[in-house]
């Protein structure tokens, strides 16, 4: 099997809690807490879970913008993790990451054309000026705007036009992988529409891989290959998207899906209500994460964290029991 482009090993962001009751015992928010993942070539791979489960922050552990506090990150055939100066920089021209607020994420002093241009000046791609210019339009023409526009700013675009500029800028280098933190949460559902299917489009073309992340299951569905489900700052089950979705085997998964809108009629589904809140990743529960919200824990679910299960074909989870049904859920 060749190697996959990204490898990520026991990867760990804690941060240290600054203020209230665990500010003076030393205590962490374990927002990532020994993650394991790969992602291949022109692969994507969707991170999904509940707001504070630590998907964002995983997306910005492994391309640097976060510094990990234990872990591997193998990329392209070397660790980001212990890159440091020219190293890491020249590793950055492969992978780029796209904002989820379009315009938080844009310097509203700066031009459109100076936006998706800083990474051409920073990397020097382009030998001179007429170089410089003819790739700021050619990748504004790539993903749907007007190229007279180069010099307007921020504010003067809608919010799909804005996305449309940072994933403009993503690209300009040609990585091998981009990092989608909810590009499409802060669109209106049309626009997002729009976006995935661009995304899409430029991954056909110049066969980039993805993580992305989002919390909105009917879009994981449409553009994923491969499933993460995040729970607490740990992965509690991954699977290829068909499998995910059509027999989900952890019980928060499952109580996910069982959240999805149906639009049919006919079809009825049993809706799973998780109870209580999520635990705060500053003092989480003991044994597995999930037994205090789960509506099947026993009493090794309170004492022993869960190992991963291998369901076959690349389809694994970390729950207890091996053997527990579907409760009847329909995914269509």
């Amino acid at each position: 099997m060749p190697e996959p482009l990204l490898a990520v090993k026991e990867l760990r962001k804690w941060f240290r809690v600054s203020s209230g009751p665990l500010s003076h015992s030393g205590g962490y928010v374990r927002a990532v807490d020994g993650i394991d993942m790969t992602v291949d070539a022109g692969e994507t791979v969707a991170l999904v879970g509940e707001s504070g489960c630590g998907k964002s922050t995983l997306g910005r552990t492994i391309v640097r913008l976060l510094e990990p506090t234990s872990g591997s990150v193998r990329f392209d055939g070397d660790d980001l993790a212990n890159l440091k100066g020219e190293a890491l920089q020249k590793k950055r021209r492969d992978i780029q990451f796209i904002f989820q607020d379009p315009f938080a994420s844009l310097d509203p002093r700066m031009t459109i054309g100076d936006v998706i241009g800083e990474p051409l000046d920073i990397h020097r791609a382009c030998p001179d000026r007429a170089a410089h210019a003819a790739r700021i339009s050619e990748l504004m023409r790539t993903v749907g705007l007007n190229p007279d526009y180069a010099s307007r700013y921020a504010h003067e675009f809608s919010g799909g036009q804005r996305q449309r500029i940072g994933i403009a800028r993503a690209i300009a280098l040609n990585p091998k992988l981009i990092v989608c933190d909810e590009p499409v949460s802060a669109l209106d559902v049309s626009i997002q529409a729009q976006i995935i299917n661009l995304l899409k489009r430029l991954q056909e073309k110049f066969g980039m891989a993805y993580i992305f992340i989002s919390h909105d299951l009917n879009v994981v569905r449409h553009i994923s290959d491969r499933v993460c489900v995040m729970y607490l700052g740990r992965f509690v089950e991954t699977a290829g998207k068909r499998d995910l979705f059509d027999s989900p085997a952890h019980p928060y998964t499952q109580a996910l899906l069982s959240a999805i809108p149906i639009t049919d009629p006919r079809i009825k589904r049993e809706k799973i209500v998780l109870t209580g809140d999520l635990p705060s990743p500053a003092n989480p529960p003991p044994g597995c994460h999930f037994h205090t919200r789960c509506p099947i824990s026993d009493d090794i679910c309170r004492k022993e964290a869960p190992k991963m299960t291998d369901a076959g074909e690349g389809h694994r989870f970390a729950c207890h029991r091996t053997d527990m049904q579907r409760y009847g859920i329909i995914f269509p």
